[in-house]
């Protein structure tokens, strides 16, 4: 696995402060893991001086089951959709060979004068296409 494709790539063990009374995480855990990692991954975009705000303008969480107190998760972001004004990601989570659940995030692109939506920067198009599903 090259450098690049390691950005997308989240590893932690399920803390305690994550799990409630029945030893399962906290669904809100889970999204903001999923934006850590996507934080991770846009880290590595190319640099732009002028580039848009990017708002987040929808999250969903899918759970196919809880995670436990100290199991090995891996959050791993993929772009699922690019459209004129935004971009949506599918943050896969997964514990062993097993899909635990899925986040979705779509972030819209804004001006920072009046937060009015935006093209995507062609730059940042054409990275994004590199990391599509």
């Amino acid at each position: 696995m090259n450098a690049a494709m390691r950005s997308n790539i989240v590893q932690i063990h399920v803390p305690f402060r994550d799990v409630d009374m029945n030893g399962q995480m906290f669904l809100g855990s889970y999204i903001s893991y999923a934006e850590s990692a996507l934080a991770k991954f846009w880290s590595e975009r190319p640099d732009l001086a002028d580039e848009p705000l990017y708002v987040a303008s929808k999250i969903t969480c899918i759970l196919h089951r809880p995670l436990r107190y100290d199991e090995m998760v891996l959050f791993t972001t993929a772009v699922d959709k690019i459209g004129v004004r935004s971009v949506g990601f599918i943050i896969a989570v997964d514990t062993g060979d097993e899909r635990a659940a899925e986040v979705e995030i779509v972030w819209q692109a804004q001006t920072r004068e009046d937060k009015a939506p935006v093209p995507l920067p062609e730059v940042t198009r054409d990275w994004l296409y590199g990391f599509m599903n």
